[in-house]
């Protein structure tokens, strides 16, 4: 644990860079929670499967993103340091200690436990040797007529050198001893796996017994690797993958076709430099030697596994399983109490607000006021972002269809969102050739806001009707994401969101918005001035409080801010999914701040700021975290809930529900580490279920 000062508070200064954590190893944190969840043997058995691959997910972007950027400033000689203090060499050694306690606990989560427990509820996984001799004469033919058509081995010499490997595929190197058939000395050759392959085997049931048996490709290439090079001695097979920088650099600036350039960056993406290396456990070091001599990386970057690599792979067996009882209980998000018997979203939302709290509620009063949009001539105009939307979303052919019957159709669509770059190219294409007006965002600044507008012909004037989200307009997403939607027709809001859109599309002036805080230019001010009014407050005498939740909170001004409020006597409640710089619980410091993270089935992705206001308390919903990238350089949007009610609901069942919950909360420490609350004597109070519980009695 670091030292903290224990001085009063009047002499604790709280920029002082022992008082910050550093932001990425913060964010690494998150998925030591998340394994957890495949530790628990409380949850599903198949959940604990998914909740693994996602950890092998999460930390595969780590690499390509945080890691790729910190190796990116190392090699050019930056020695400069984050509010935290620590120096891109310092971070790289420290993160490279916790994924190896990560790793290591991750694998032996699948060895020890989850396969373990998977056999006994009838779900193999059985490794070369265990394999039946059915088992095993069924694995090559299946390998002699599917794989082997399609591979390439690829002999290691002077004329074949070696070849390039995309990033984070399943690739095998094999050693080999004796002479091929032209007279040379073989001993080492690469097997790329095709991605046309699937990497998760599943068996036929008349050759094996009881129960489902699943293979990774990865354990077949092995096995029979010797066919692949007959004549040869094969003296060992290694599985490995390596990890590539994935960040997109694109001169905004000096492009006059952002799409275009993203196409040509995205052709080399999966070619770019390598941050890591991951190999079997059993790999000789030699062996080694070469991989990280060709891909121009350190023993630092190797990461060895006793089991699959690609263990990620593993979660596509929660979709090949139809067992209900290893999943958890399947529910229908309902619709709105007072959407049940209406059909017509324009006359219900002229009378009041709707809030959607998904995924407990429904995403499809969202589709079903496009699609009225869509079909009503009294329609005139549509405004939306597109951040992260799927491919096939109906939102999409909605749209289409409105830009076909002669409505003015515009979509701002964020091309950068990453990882979507390919899929938001083809759907801007799309959208274009449908007559739809495309727009791109504003150079350096992300369209992160979520947000739709209805623009309709009414009595002789236009009204406007809004959708306001923290989360994307995604359908998928809307059943695995927890998020805040509000549709309304209040006028000023709509005239505020209008104003947006056409900032958007026109690149026009500062807007002077009503009531909508708006980023880059007024939401991080308006964030600071709330935090110090309550401290106003507070210094006065006055009740302070600030209850906010959000994915990750990093902005270095924001965490001082707050801990001056705590100085000054604030209570303030964080609810922080992801990674969180804020020490909290120093005395003289942030003794008056708590910081808590949920992880539990559904993931927590609705951003809402609460402020008490000395009794006229104000709630804001928002796309936005607290970070710097969000705050300073993006384009976010955070909207206040206006009608007392839904205010009221908002904080109930965001924010006070998650302040009692005791068996998938986390609490920060001090020392950047977290401690899992357990019910004790206390009731056991689970968020997520009892908020499906109250919204589908």
């Amino acid at each position: 644990m670091d030292n903290i000062a224990t001085a009063p508070p009047q002499l604790i200064d709280p920029t002082a860079s022992r008082f910050y954590l550093n932001r990425e190893l913060a964010a690494l944190e998150f998925n030591f929670r998340v394994l957890a969840q495949a530790q628990n043997d409380r949850v599903p058995l198949l959940e604990r499967l998914r909740y693994l691959s996602i950890v092998a997910n999460n930390l595969d972007e780590f690499f390509e993103v945080r890691v790729a950027v910190i190796k990116h400033r190392q090699s050019h000689g930056s020695t400069s340091t984050e509010r935290d203090g620590l120096s891109p060499s310092e971070i790289l050694t420290r993160i490279r200690q916790r994924v190896l306690d990560l790793v290591t606990a991750q694998y032996a989560t699948w060895s020890k436990d989850l396969c373990p427990a998977l056999d006994a509820r009838a779900i193999h996984f059985p490794t070369r040797n265990q394999w039946t001799y059915p088992q095993r004469q069924w694995l090559r033919s299946y390998f002699e007529n599917e794989v082997l058509p399609v591979l390439s081995p690829l002999g290691l010499d002077l004329v074949h050198p070696f070849p390039r490997i995309l990033n984070k595929t399943l690739n095998i190197v094999v050693r080999l001893h004796g002479q091929n058939a032209f007279g040379h000395e073989s001993h080492t050759a690469l097997v790329r796996a095709p991605r046309s392959l699937s990497r998760i085997i599943r068996l036929p049931n008349e050759v094996c017994g009881p129960g489902d048996h699943f293979v990774f490709l990865a354990e077949v290439l092995q096995a029979f690797a010797n066919l692949m090079f007959p004549g040869l001695e094969v003296k060992g097979s290694y599985q490995f993958r390596v990890t590539r920088n994935s960040e997109l650099v694109v001169e905004e600036t000096e492009t006059d076709n952002l799409a275009h350039a993203l196409r040509e960056e995205l052709v080399g993406r999966g070619y770019a430099r390598p941050v890591r290396l991951e190999i079997s456990s059993d790999c000789p070091a030699s062996i080694v030697t070469i991989l990280t001599n060709n891909f121009n990386l350190e023993e630092g970057d190797v990461y060895r596994y006793n089991g699959p690599v690609n263990i990620v792979r593993a979660a596509s067996v929660y979709s090949q399983m139809e067992r209900p009882d290893l999943k958890f209980p399947r529910f229908t998000p309902r619709l709105p109490v007072d959407l049940e018997t209406e059909t017509r979203l324009f006359d219900t939302l002229r009378q009041r607000d709707i809030l959607l709290h998904h995924p407990y509620e429904s995403f499809a009063p969202v589709v079903d006021l496009l699609h009225q949009s869509v079909e009503d001539p009294s329609v005139l105009a549509i405004k939306q972002t597109l951040y992260r939307a799927e491919v096939d979303t109906p939102l999409v052919d909605l749209l289409v269809e409105a830009s076909r019957k002669g409505k003015d159709i515009t979509v701002v669509i964020e091309l950068r969102a990453r990882f979507n770059e390919e899929d938001n190219i083809r759907l801007a294409t799309r959208l274009q050739k449908a007559g739809v007006q495309v727009v791109y965002g504003v150079v350096d600044y992300k369209t992160h806001a979520k947000m739709m507008l209805v623009v309709r012909r009414e009595h002789g004037h236009l009204q406007r009707y809004i959708h306001l989200s923290t989360g994307n307009y995604h359908q998928g997403n809307s059943r695995a994401y927890t998020d805040i939607g509000l549709m309304s027709a209040h006028p000023e809001m709509g005239e505020d969101i209008d104003k947006v859109f056409q900032q958007l599309s026109g690149l026009g002036p500062k807007l002077k918005l009503k009531h909508l805080l708006h980023s880059p230019f007024t939401l991080y001010s308006s964030v600071m001035q709330k935090i110090e009014r309550e401290a106003m407050h507070a210094r006065a005498g006055k009740p302070g409080r600030i209850i906010v939740k959000v994915n990750a909170l990093n902005e270095p001004h924001v965490v001082e801010a707050l801990y001056r409020a705590s100085q000054s006597g604030v209570e303030i409640d964080l609810i922080v999914r992801g990674a969180c710089t804020l020490r909290p619980g120093l005395p003289g410091l942030s003794e008056r701040i708590r910081v808590r993270s949920i992880v539990g089935r559904f993931l927590e992705h609705s951003r809402v700021y609460w402020f008490a206001n000395n009794g006229c308390a104000e709630v804001y919903c928002a796309s936005a975290d607290w970070m710097e990238r969000n705050l300073l350089h993006r384009v976010e949007l955070a909207f206040p809930i206006l009608d007392p009610v839904l205010a009221q609901r908002v904080y109930e069942e965001t924010l006070a529900i998650h302040l009692a919950d005791n068996t998938h909360a986390w609490l920060l420490r001090e020392d950047g580490s977290y401690q899992r609350l357990c019910p004790g004597q206390s009731t056991p109070h689970n968020a997520q279920r009892a908020l499906l519980k109250k919204l589908h009695a």
